[in-house]
């Protein structure tokens, strides 16, 4: 068995995420506590006990989600079992990097606490758009937003899985490419609930930001290969962390291109880890013969148990 570890990225968060795994798990319950401690206010109250609106906001949804992966993990730790390899979607590419040892957990959640705030600040509300291309393929996408783009900035921004890509930029030219992505025959195309731009250009001063705040961080080697959302491909060093965290900001996230990778490499065996189940969907419509787990509750934690020690 070749296991790969994924970490949920943004969209996935939801008001009680990770209570069961904290009542269970005082391994779980104390990451809880040291992302309070890190970030200066009751991060855990806001999760458990707070409101839809406050979660959603970028700044406070990528540390509740890094949070609740980490808990979801030291569960998954328990078992005993080790991942072969680790990746995140998007902001789940932190959580990676704390699964692979190379950034603390205290630096990761103060870390993408400025990430979703410099990501916010870049591009005021109402000024960008993403959108979800569902049933057309790579090709055909990267070809709407290149006609799109005559109405201003539009780009591929997450390659999911096959038919499921999202694109980002400006409104008027997000629009556009909906309506083109109709026209060639898109299932569906349809703007997401989302508050910036995220993976295209738009974010580049965003990334530039995050370079100032990442160069005091202490990065360690990786103690599980990783492979990145920039490039589909592991991590070579530690040195090449940084420069790939600044770039996966304004970058396309190839996200369908690294499950291949892993599977090429022989992984059979995916655990989705943190909030949601929509990485374990995306690895099936990939290849249907691989294992598929996530952990978000003790529900599904019972689950993996039971298929391990089977």
């Amino acid at each position: 068995m070749k296991i790969a570890f994924l970490f949920s990225g943004q969209g996935a968060q939801a008001i009680g995420m990770g209570k069961e795994l904290c009542e269970h798990f005082p391994v779980s319950n104390k990451v809880f506590e040291e992302a309070t401690q890190a970030l200066g206010f009751d991060i855990k109250d806001m999760i458990f006990n707070g409101d839809s609106e406050t979660l959603m906001i970028t700044e406070n949804t990528q540390p509740a989600i890094l949070t609740m992966s980490i808990a979801a993990l030291e569960a998954v730790k328990t078992l005993g079992i080790k991942p072969d390899v680790v990746a995140g979607l998007s902001l789940g590419e932190y959580s990676a990097h704390v699964a692979a040892g190379s950034i603390g957990f205290a630096d990761a959640v103060k870390l993408v606490k400025l990430r979703g705030k410099y990501m916010q600040e870049e591009v005021p509300v109402g000024i960008g758009a993403m959108a979800a291309i569902l049933a057309l393929d790579a090709e055909t996408v990267k070809e709407i937003c290149r006609k799109a783009s005559e109405k201003g900035i539009v780009e591929p921004a997450n390659f999911n899985c096959p038919g499921q890509i999202t694109v980002a930029g400006e409104v008027a030219a997000v629009e556009y490419a909906c309506e083109l992505a109709k026209e060639a025959g898109a299932k569906r195309a349809m703007l997401l609930p989302v508050s910036a731009p995220f993976h295209c250009s738009m974010l580049k001063g965003a990334g530039e930001k995050l370079a100032e705040a990442l160069k005091t961080l202490e990065i360690q080697e990786l103690q599980v290969p990783l492979i990145t959302n920039v490039t589909a491909d592991y991590v070579p060093n530690k040195d090449a962390i940084l420069d790939l965290l600044v770039r996966q900001v304004s970058s396309s996230v190839l996200f369908e291109e690294s499950l291949r990778r892993m599977i090429a490499d022989g992984v059979d065996t995916f655990i989705e880890i943190g909030p949601g189940k929509a990485l374990s969907g995306f690895v099936k419509k990939v290849n249907k013969e691989v294992a598929v787990y996530n952990v978000e509750d003790m529900a599904s934690f019972e689950k993996l148990k039971q298929a391990m020690e089977g």
